[in-house]
């Protein structure tokens, strides 16, 4: 695309299926929870719960579940049994870095640009991902939805939250989003971003990204650092 590239100052950039490869960890993490409050493989009501889980990829997985189960409480059951679930999985090895996402992050930061992390998932998940990946001390600052006040996407919130805290930018239009899923981009655009990009290393694909509202489609965050030099 030729959409010209504003002057970003900040960048958020979502984790899982942009930065971070998890080989469909959410799917057999979720097979887990749905398991533990009986829901079985291989029913219907297994089949349609699945498929709001892929649809939803990118969402806040706590409001995922609480689309799928009737009562708080059992939302609440689900979305500890899945988060454990995927820790447990985090910590056997299953994750790595998208190819090239650390070269990228560090190379935004060398280029004088802020750079965030933001995930759907709570914030156990979010330090189980940055240890599994030695990603602490990477980037200033991470996000989770309970770090925004408990919203995550497709609520600007966390974008939001970014930008207030770091203070990187005077205006939401030098933020960039960068995301796997429609849900990213439409918090970018929510939130006001001025670039918001959908890469082709997760959920969705490059239909979903426009009909969202994104200003870029890339094969891979590797791409963003030129991109955001103006060379691609």
């Amino acid at each position: 695309m030729t959409t010209p590239t504003p002057d970003i100052r900040l960048v958020a950039l979502d984790m899982a299926g942009t930065t971070v490869a998890d080989g469909g960890l959410v799917e057999r993490a979720f097979d887990a929870a749905a398991g533990e409050l009986g829901v079985e493989p291989g029913t219907p009501d297994h089949a349609e719960k699945l498929a709001h889980v892929r649809a939803t990829m990118g969402e806040s997985k706590i409001s995922v579940f609480r689309h799928l189960f009737d009562t708080e409480d059992l939302a609440r059951r689900a979305n500890a049994a899945f988060e454990r679930s995927y820790g447990e999985l985090v910590d056997g090895g299953l994750i790595a870095p998208v190819p090239g996402a650390r070269e990228a992050i560090e190379a935004l930061a060398a280029d004088g640009r802020t750079v965030v992390l933001t995930t759907g998932f709570a914030r156990v998940t979010q330090d189980a991902i940055l240890d599994a990946l030695g990603w602490r001390d990477l980037v200033p600052l991470t996000l989770c939805p309970a770090d925004a006040g408990g919203r995550g996407r497709p609520y600007p919130d966390m974008v939001l939250e970014a930008f207030l805290r770091t203070k990187a930018t005077e205006s939401v239009a030098q933020v960039a989003v960068v995301g796997d899923t429609s849900y990213d981009m439409v918090s970018g655009v929510r939130a006001g971003a001025g670039l918001v990009a959908g890469v082709r290393t997760g959920a969705h694909g490059d239909e979903a990204f426009r009909a969202a509202g994104a200003t870029h489609v890339l094969d891979s965050v590797a791409e963003l650092p030129a991109l955001l030099r103006g060379v691609g």
